[in-house]
């Protein structure tokens, strides 16, 4: 149930309401909670898909706006969204797999498995690439901008000579995307300092395949998603395929109100690509309590949540793909992601075995915000 009257226009009034005498029913919390979503227009603009967790089942889902503006089909809570950066906890799991089956060295040189690599002067292990302190660098150092330490880095060309623009203008293959991620300098002389690397993470995929003689897809399908019953889940780096029940991604266009397309055409993986639903980011959500997954699952969870290093990341830790950091006295751990077309956020309090699944196909939106609205009003209504 959406409300379209009462809630979206006086929404804190309810919510204050509420949290003076501390009753939430469940058809209460979800009014308030379709509340926050009210501002979108679900006859004419894209929105998000929404699931909400506690103890295991799904206490909310949803979905408000569309999921293609040309068709006219709404998003329903059960569409298929690209995750963005979401994807990196992901493909951690897999890098630590292949560690658990005693494959890979969590401490050794990245060059030992991809000798392919250039000469970085320095040991740049696998694991301070999972924690973003390996010093790598980031797309910019591929593409140019206006950095002052972009010189160093290779400004790629596109067949016309001008600046290559990820996105979806320019266009490579995975394999011609590895040949120039091979040849990337470091931003920084490794286990320095935390700075987010999405070339770390695509190099993280390439390992994957290297060692297992899988791609990534095929490998967390196996040992992930197949486990876990997550049927609706895979890492996209086919760019022709046809996808059942796909979330389309838009932007606004800046000048009318509207909103234009915005899909990329680029399908390499491991820094996102990950393709999912809300209920089955649930079955995700589930192997945080009830592991699954791995040989010795429970240790691998361990091994999973435990910190890549000591260094800050604004104001939390990282933890293979997650950030650990505290929220109101509470322990939470998410990610966020976002690319074109897409905006996505994951957030679990493990402590209170509620999460947060909002999945966005409008760069407009702001799912880390909405994330906490939802927990700011779970919480208080206790």
């Amino acid at each position: 149930m959406k409300l379209l009257i009462s809630t979206k226009f006086f929404p804190l009034l309810v919510i204050t309401l509420l949290f003076t005498s501390k009753v939430c029913s469940a058809d209460e919390f979800n009014d308030l909670v379709d509340s926050i979503f009210a501002s979108i227009d679900d006859a004419n603009a894209p929105g998000c898909s929404v699931g909400v967790v506690e103890n295991g089942r799904l206490i909310h889902k949803a979905g408000y706006g569309l999921a293609n503006l040309e068709l006219g089909v709404e998003l329903d809570g059960n569409n298929v969204h690209r995750m963005g950066s979401v994807s990196k906890q992901f493909t951690a799991l897999a890098v630590l797999l292949l560690a658990e089956e005693q494959k890979i060295e969590l401490e050794e040189d990245i060059r030992a498995y991809l000798p392919g690599l250039r000469d970085y002067g320095a040991k740049v292990t696998i694991n301070s690439m999972l924690g973003h302190y390996s010093g790598m660098a980031d797309y910019d150092y591929i593409t140019g901008g206006d950095r002052g330490d972009v010189d160093e880095g290779l400004n790629i060309r596109s067949v016309a000579g001008s600046p290559f623009r990820l996105g979806n203008e320019d266009y490579l293959t995975i394999e011609e995307f590895y040949d120039v991620v091979k040849k990337a300098p470091l931003r920084r002389p490794p286990n320095q300092q935390w700075e987010y690397s999405n070339l770390a993470y695509f190099l993280l995929s390439m390992l994957v395949e290297k060692v297992s003689g899988e791609s990534l897809r095929e490998y967390a399908h196996a040992r992930i998603f197949e486990p876990l019953g997550m049927t609706n889940t895979f890492f996209s780096d086919d760019p022709t395929e046809i996808v059942r029940n796909r979330a389309s991604g838009y932007k606004p266009d800046g000048v009318s109100g509207g909103f234009v397309t915005d899909m990329t055409n680029l399908f390499w993986v491991g820094d996102g690509g990950l393709h999912t639903t809300v209920e089955d980011m649930l079955k995700w959500d589930q192997n945080f309590y009830e592991p699954r997954v791995g040989l010795n699952a429970t240790k691998l969870l361990e091994l999973f949540n435990t910190p890549n290093s000591d260094f800050d990341t604004r104001g939390g830790r990282y933890a293979n793909g997650q950030v650990i950091s505290e929220i109101d006295g509470r322990k939470s751990v998410a990610h966020g992601g976002g690319w074109l077309g897409v905006r996505t956020f994951y957030s679990r309090f493990p402590d209170d075995k509620f999460s947060t699944i909002v999945l966005c196909n409008d760069i407009g939106q702001n799912p880390s915000e909405y994330a906490q609205r939802i927990a700011d009003i779970y919480f208080e209504s206790r």
